[in-house]
Formats: C-alpha cells, sequence, structure tokens
C-alpha cells in the first residue's frame, strides 16, 4: 500500500485543515470519487466532503479507512470502489471479501452512519470483465439487503445503452473515467436517494 502513501498524506492534512469537519457527507473512494472536482457545487446544500484516491481499490480503501474515514466523523458515508480491484485480476468474491472487512469496520467505528455503496460502473475499458463487475454488484447488493442503515445506489443500469452496452458518451476517451455527463447522471441519481445524505 506505500504508493498510496504520498496521497494520503495529502489527503490527511486536508481532513485536519477542514473547518467545521464533523457532521459532513464524506465521499470516499477510488479515482472516481477524486476526479469528482464538481461535487460541492453539484451538492450545494449536502455539506460533502471529497477524500476520495487515485487508483484506490477496495482493499486500499479498507486499509486507510482508520487514517482517511474517522477522523472525518462521518454524518454519513458514500463510496465507490470495487473496479480497480476487478481490473487487478480479482475475483468478485475477493471483492466481496473486502467489502465485508469495510462494513466490519463502519459496524465496530460508526455503527450509527449511513452507508451508501454505489454500483461498481460498466466501463467501456473493462467491458472484457463485465461478468465480474455483475456478479460483484450482485453479492455486495445482498449483503447491504441485510443490513438496515446501509444503501446500494445502482448507476449500472442507467449507464447502459438500449442495446445492454456501456453509453460511450458518459465517459472519457479511456473507456474508464467518467465525462461531465457520467457525473451528471450520477448527482442526478443520488439525488433521488435524499436519505444516503
Amino acid at each position: 500500500m506505500t504508493w498510496y502513501e504520498e496521497e494520503v498524506q495529502q489527503l490527511e492534512k486536508k481532513i485536519q485543515s477542514t473547518p467545521d469537519l464533523a457532521g459532513r457527507t464524506v465521499f470516499y473512494g477510488s479515482s472516481t470519487i477524486r476526479l469528482w472536482t464538481t461535487l460541492e457545487r453539484d451538492f450545494p446544500d449536502k455539506n460533502v466532503l471529497n477524500i476520495g484516491f487515485g487508483g484506490s481499490t477496495l482493499a486500499a480503501c479498507d486499509w486507510f479507512f482508520e487514517r482517511l474515514v474517522l477522523p472525518t466523523q462521518p454524518r454519513s458515508l458514500i463510496f465507490y470502489a470495487g473496479d480497480n480491484d476487478l481490473g487487478d485480476g480479482r475475483l468478485s468474491e475477493e471483492v466481496f471479501l473486502f467489502f465485508s472487512e469495510l462494513v466490519r469496520k463502519m459496524q465496530q467505528h460508526l455503527p450509527d452512519v449511513p452507508f451508501t455503496f454505489v454500483s461498481i460502473k460498466p466501463s467501456p475499458a473493462r467491458w472484457h470483465i463485465i461478468d465480474r463487475i455483475r456478479l460483484a454488484n450482485d453479492l455486495i447488493r445482498q449483503k447491504i439487503d441485510e443490513l438496515p442503515t446501509y444503501h446500494y445506489v445502482d448507476v449500472f443500469t442507467s449507464m447502459l445503452d438500449s442495446k445492454g452496452h456501456p453509453r460511450w458518451d458518459l465517459f472519457e476517451k479511456d473507456g474508464l473515467h467518467l465525462s461531465s455527463k457520467g457525473y451528471a447522471l450520477w448527482q442526478q441519481i443520488l439525488l433521488q436517494h435524499p436519505h444516503i445524505f
């Protein structure tokens, strides 16, 4: 996990210097979160904080949970990660185990904080592992269905076209990261679930 260290230290400084830190809706996860540069503008009345870090896996998010999430004292946590694990060759079941460990840490340290998992997106660049993406989403959704303060937000379905393929307009040219249209869609979907904030 050492190659994340520099960015994690920068996030720690950001957290320490954030005024009125406690009680925010914290967005945590991979570069899909980190690159959401319009997050505060997209949710102006939600008191959001972005602590995403680039290239992170769900496993890395587990690893840095105590250093990044706990100090923020979140009102709620909105989380996105998992596709980098799958892109690195991990199995869906392994991603599910990493997610289960994150749930364990949430229940241990932040038992009353609502948690939202944003489904793993159907990136064109990772279409060759779409079956693993679907299975990971299904396993995580089943787990969340058992937990009363946990929520699963499906962005996957809305990111497909009428033929069931990824909508390229929602992605950057790399076929992996979201375009401005992609983030606008996510904003629209998340606002349909006001209870997660």
